[in-house]
């Protein structure tokens, strides 16, 4: 995968939207409004380290406040640049408005390599970074409100949400100023995997629909397709290991920095993830072929692609060489318009990743749902359902003279808690979206694809909320 900074990527969004707005013959300057970021925020500050100071750079960009508070994650980097934190900015809003989740769309980013650093220091480096945004108003429930990202872990966001109250102890809100934190600090059941299962939710839905399926010359489900994917990640992880464990799919191809493994049998996901964060790629990994040339691997021919690194992996350059029958963005733009239509005219099938990388900010609105009204969620029905559960099981039992099974009294009785309902909600909310997506595919004849129809949607909402806003 690339390493290389490109400054074209808000330019390939940008042209995705264009793409959408001639579908709504929008007009020019409220077309120039969508695309354009509301705020961008430089921040420079130094910090001492052994004596020594440091200065370090990051960005906040507001693409959209028709909603409040704006959201996006918190990517650490050492080639993170303005450009980038816009186009994610951007991104983020459709991804909001697609999922009917009522955040604007915000990204924020600092210029660092955290390996370079021990947890100490990087406790520091971030404290000050927060401080920075807080104190000019980038960082609040109720105003922006940042997640985990590259880079960026619970543990970051637990840092930030204790540096806010200390800043604003009056604020009976103030956990909620980050999500994605630890369970410990209001932190939601499910938030560290949540993107991964969005991946694994929104390829069940589309396996779900024949129609569509047929279309990559794929048929029936998930089970037995053979997957490359790149990036084994917070997100490439989860994605990988619950298409393996709970949907019977075959990893065969795992893509690193270092090279990639190969293993027509499937690769041990949870095995190779140790490894990796063990030795820092995937070379030397003894159950499994390594190759060197990972993008080559890339390119290979397979069922279904999962690009969950960075941005800009498929290009004009390796677009028609891509072999895929299916390709589900788990990364954010990891196609570049270019390449995308290189792929539609192939006859590739793309679940965008406005769509297939939303489960993050859905489970993140959970989060912030949960902080604001100061509740857990299954807490006030959980013992009332194992009740209901209970009186079912002695109901069955006095019809039937014997007692239930025991694995079926457990699920009877089981009491809905916090990690069911996020898990339902997330689900529910990839059903419902790619079933909106797919309805403007289908009954639009300028739509010709995924991709298109979902920022259709997206748009749509947002130019619906200027209008009722009078903005």
């Amino acid at each position: 995968m690339t390493n290389q900074k490109n400054h074209s990527f808000l330019t390939n969004v940008n042209a995705m939207t264009e793409r959408a707005e001639k579908c709504l013959k929008l007009p020019p300057g409220l077309a120039e409004q969508l695309r354009s970021c509301r705020s961008v925020y430089q921040v420079s500050f130094p910090v001492e380290l052994n004596r020594q100071y440091r200065v370090f750079n990051g960005w906040c960009a507001v693409h959209s406040e028709h909603r409040l508070p704006t959201k996006g994650g918190m990517r650490f980097s050492s080639i993170v640049q303005q450009e980038e934190i816009e186009a994610l900015a951007t991104i983020m809003t459709y991804k909001c408005a697609l999922a009917n989740v009522p955040f604007g769309g915000s990204k924020t980013g600092l210029c660092i390599r955290p390996r370079d650093y021990e947890e100490h220091e990087l406790e520091i480096i971030t404290r000050a970074f927060a401080r920075e945004l807080i104190k000019r108003g980038y960082i609040s429930p109720s105003v922006n409100v940042p997640a985990p990202d590259m880079g960026t872990s619970q543990r970051e966001m637990g840092w930030i949400a204790d540096t806010y109250r200390t800043l604003h102890p009056q604020d009976v809100n103030a956990i909620a100023c980050v999500t994605g934190k630890p369970l410990s600090q209001s932190g939601v059941a499910g938030r560290t995997e949540a993107t991964g299962r969005g991946v694994q939710y929104g390829l069940r839905e589309f396996f779900r629909h024949p129609d569509d399926v047929k279309k990559t010359g794929l048929s029936g489900d998930l089970a037995g397709k053979r997957i490359i994917i790149q990036g084994l990640g917070k997100v490439g992880y989860h994605a990988a290991k619950f298409l393996q464990e709970e949907d019977g799919a075959l990893i065969v191809a795992i893509v690193e920095k270092d090279g990639a493994l190969l293993s027509d049998k499937g690769l041990p996901v949870d095995k190779v993830k140790e490894y990796i964060d063990r030795t820092g790629g995937v070379k030397g990994f003894a159950e499994a072929s390594f190759v060197p040339e990972g993008m080559k691997v890339f390119e290979s021919p397979c069922d279904i692609l999962i690009p969950a690194a960075r941005e800009e992996q498929i290009t004009a350059e390796n677009a028609a060489r891509i072999q895929a029958r299916l390709i589900a963005e788990a990364a954010n733009g990891p196609v570049t318009a270019e390449a995308d239509k290189i792929l539609i005219k192939k006859g590739k099938v793309i679940i965008p990743d406005v769509y297939l990388n939303s489960g993050g900010v859905v489970v993140s609105y959970f989060e912030w749902i949960k902080n604001i009204s100061h509740i857990s969620f299954g807490r006030m029905e959980k013992r009332l359902d194992e009740m209901r559960g209970l009186q079912i099981v002695e109901a069955i039992e006095s019809l039937i003279g014997r007692p239930v099974p025991a694995e079926i009294r457990e699920k009877l009785t089981h009491g809905t808690e916090e990690l069911d309902l996020v898990r339902s909600g997330l689900d529910d909310t990839m059903r419902v979206t790619y079933n909106m997506v797919r309805e403007v595919r289908l009954s639009r004849q300028d739509v010709p694809d995924l991709r298109t129809a979902a920022y259709v949607i997206a748009l749509q909402k947002i130019v619906r909320s200027y209008e009722e806003l009078g903005i």
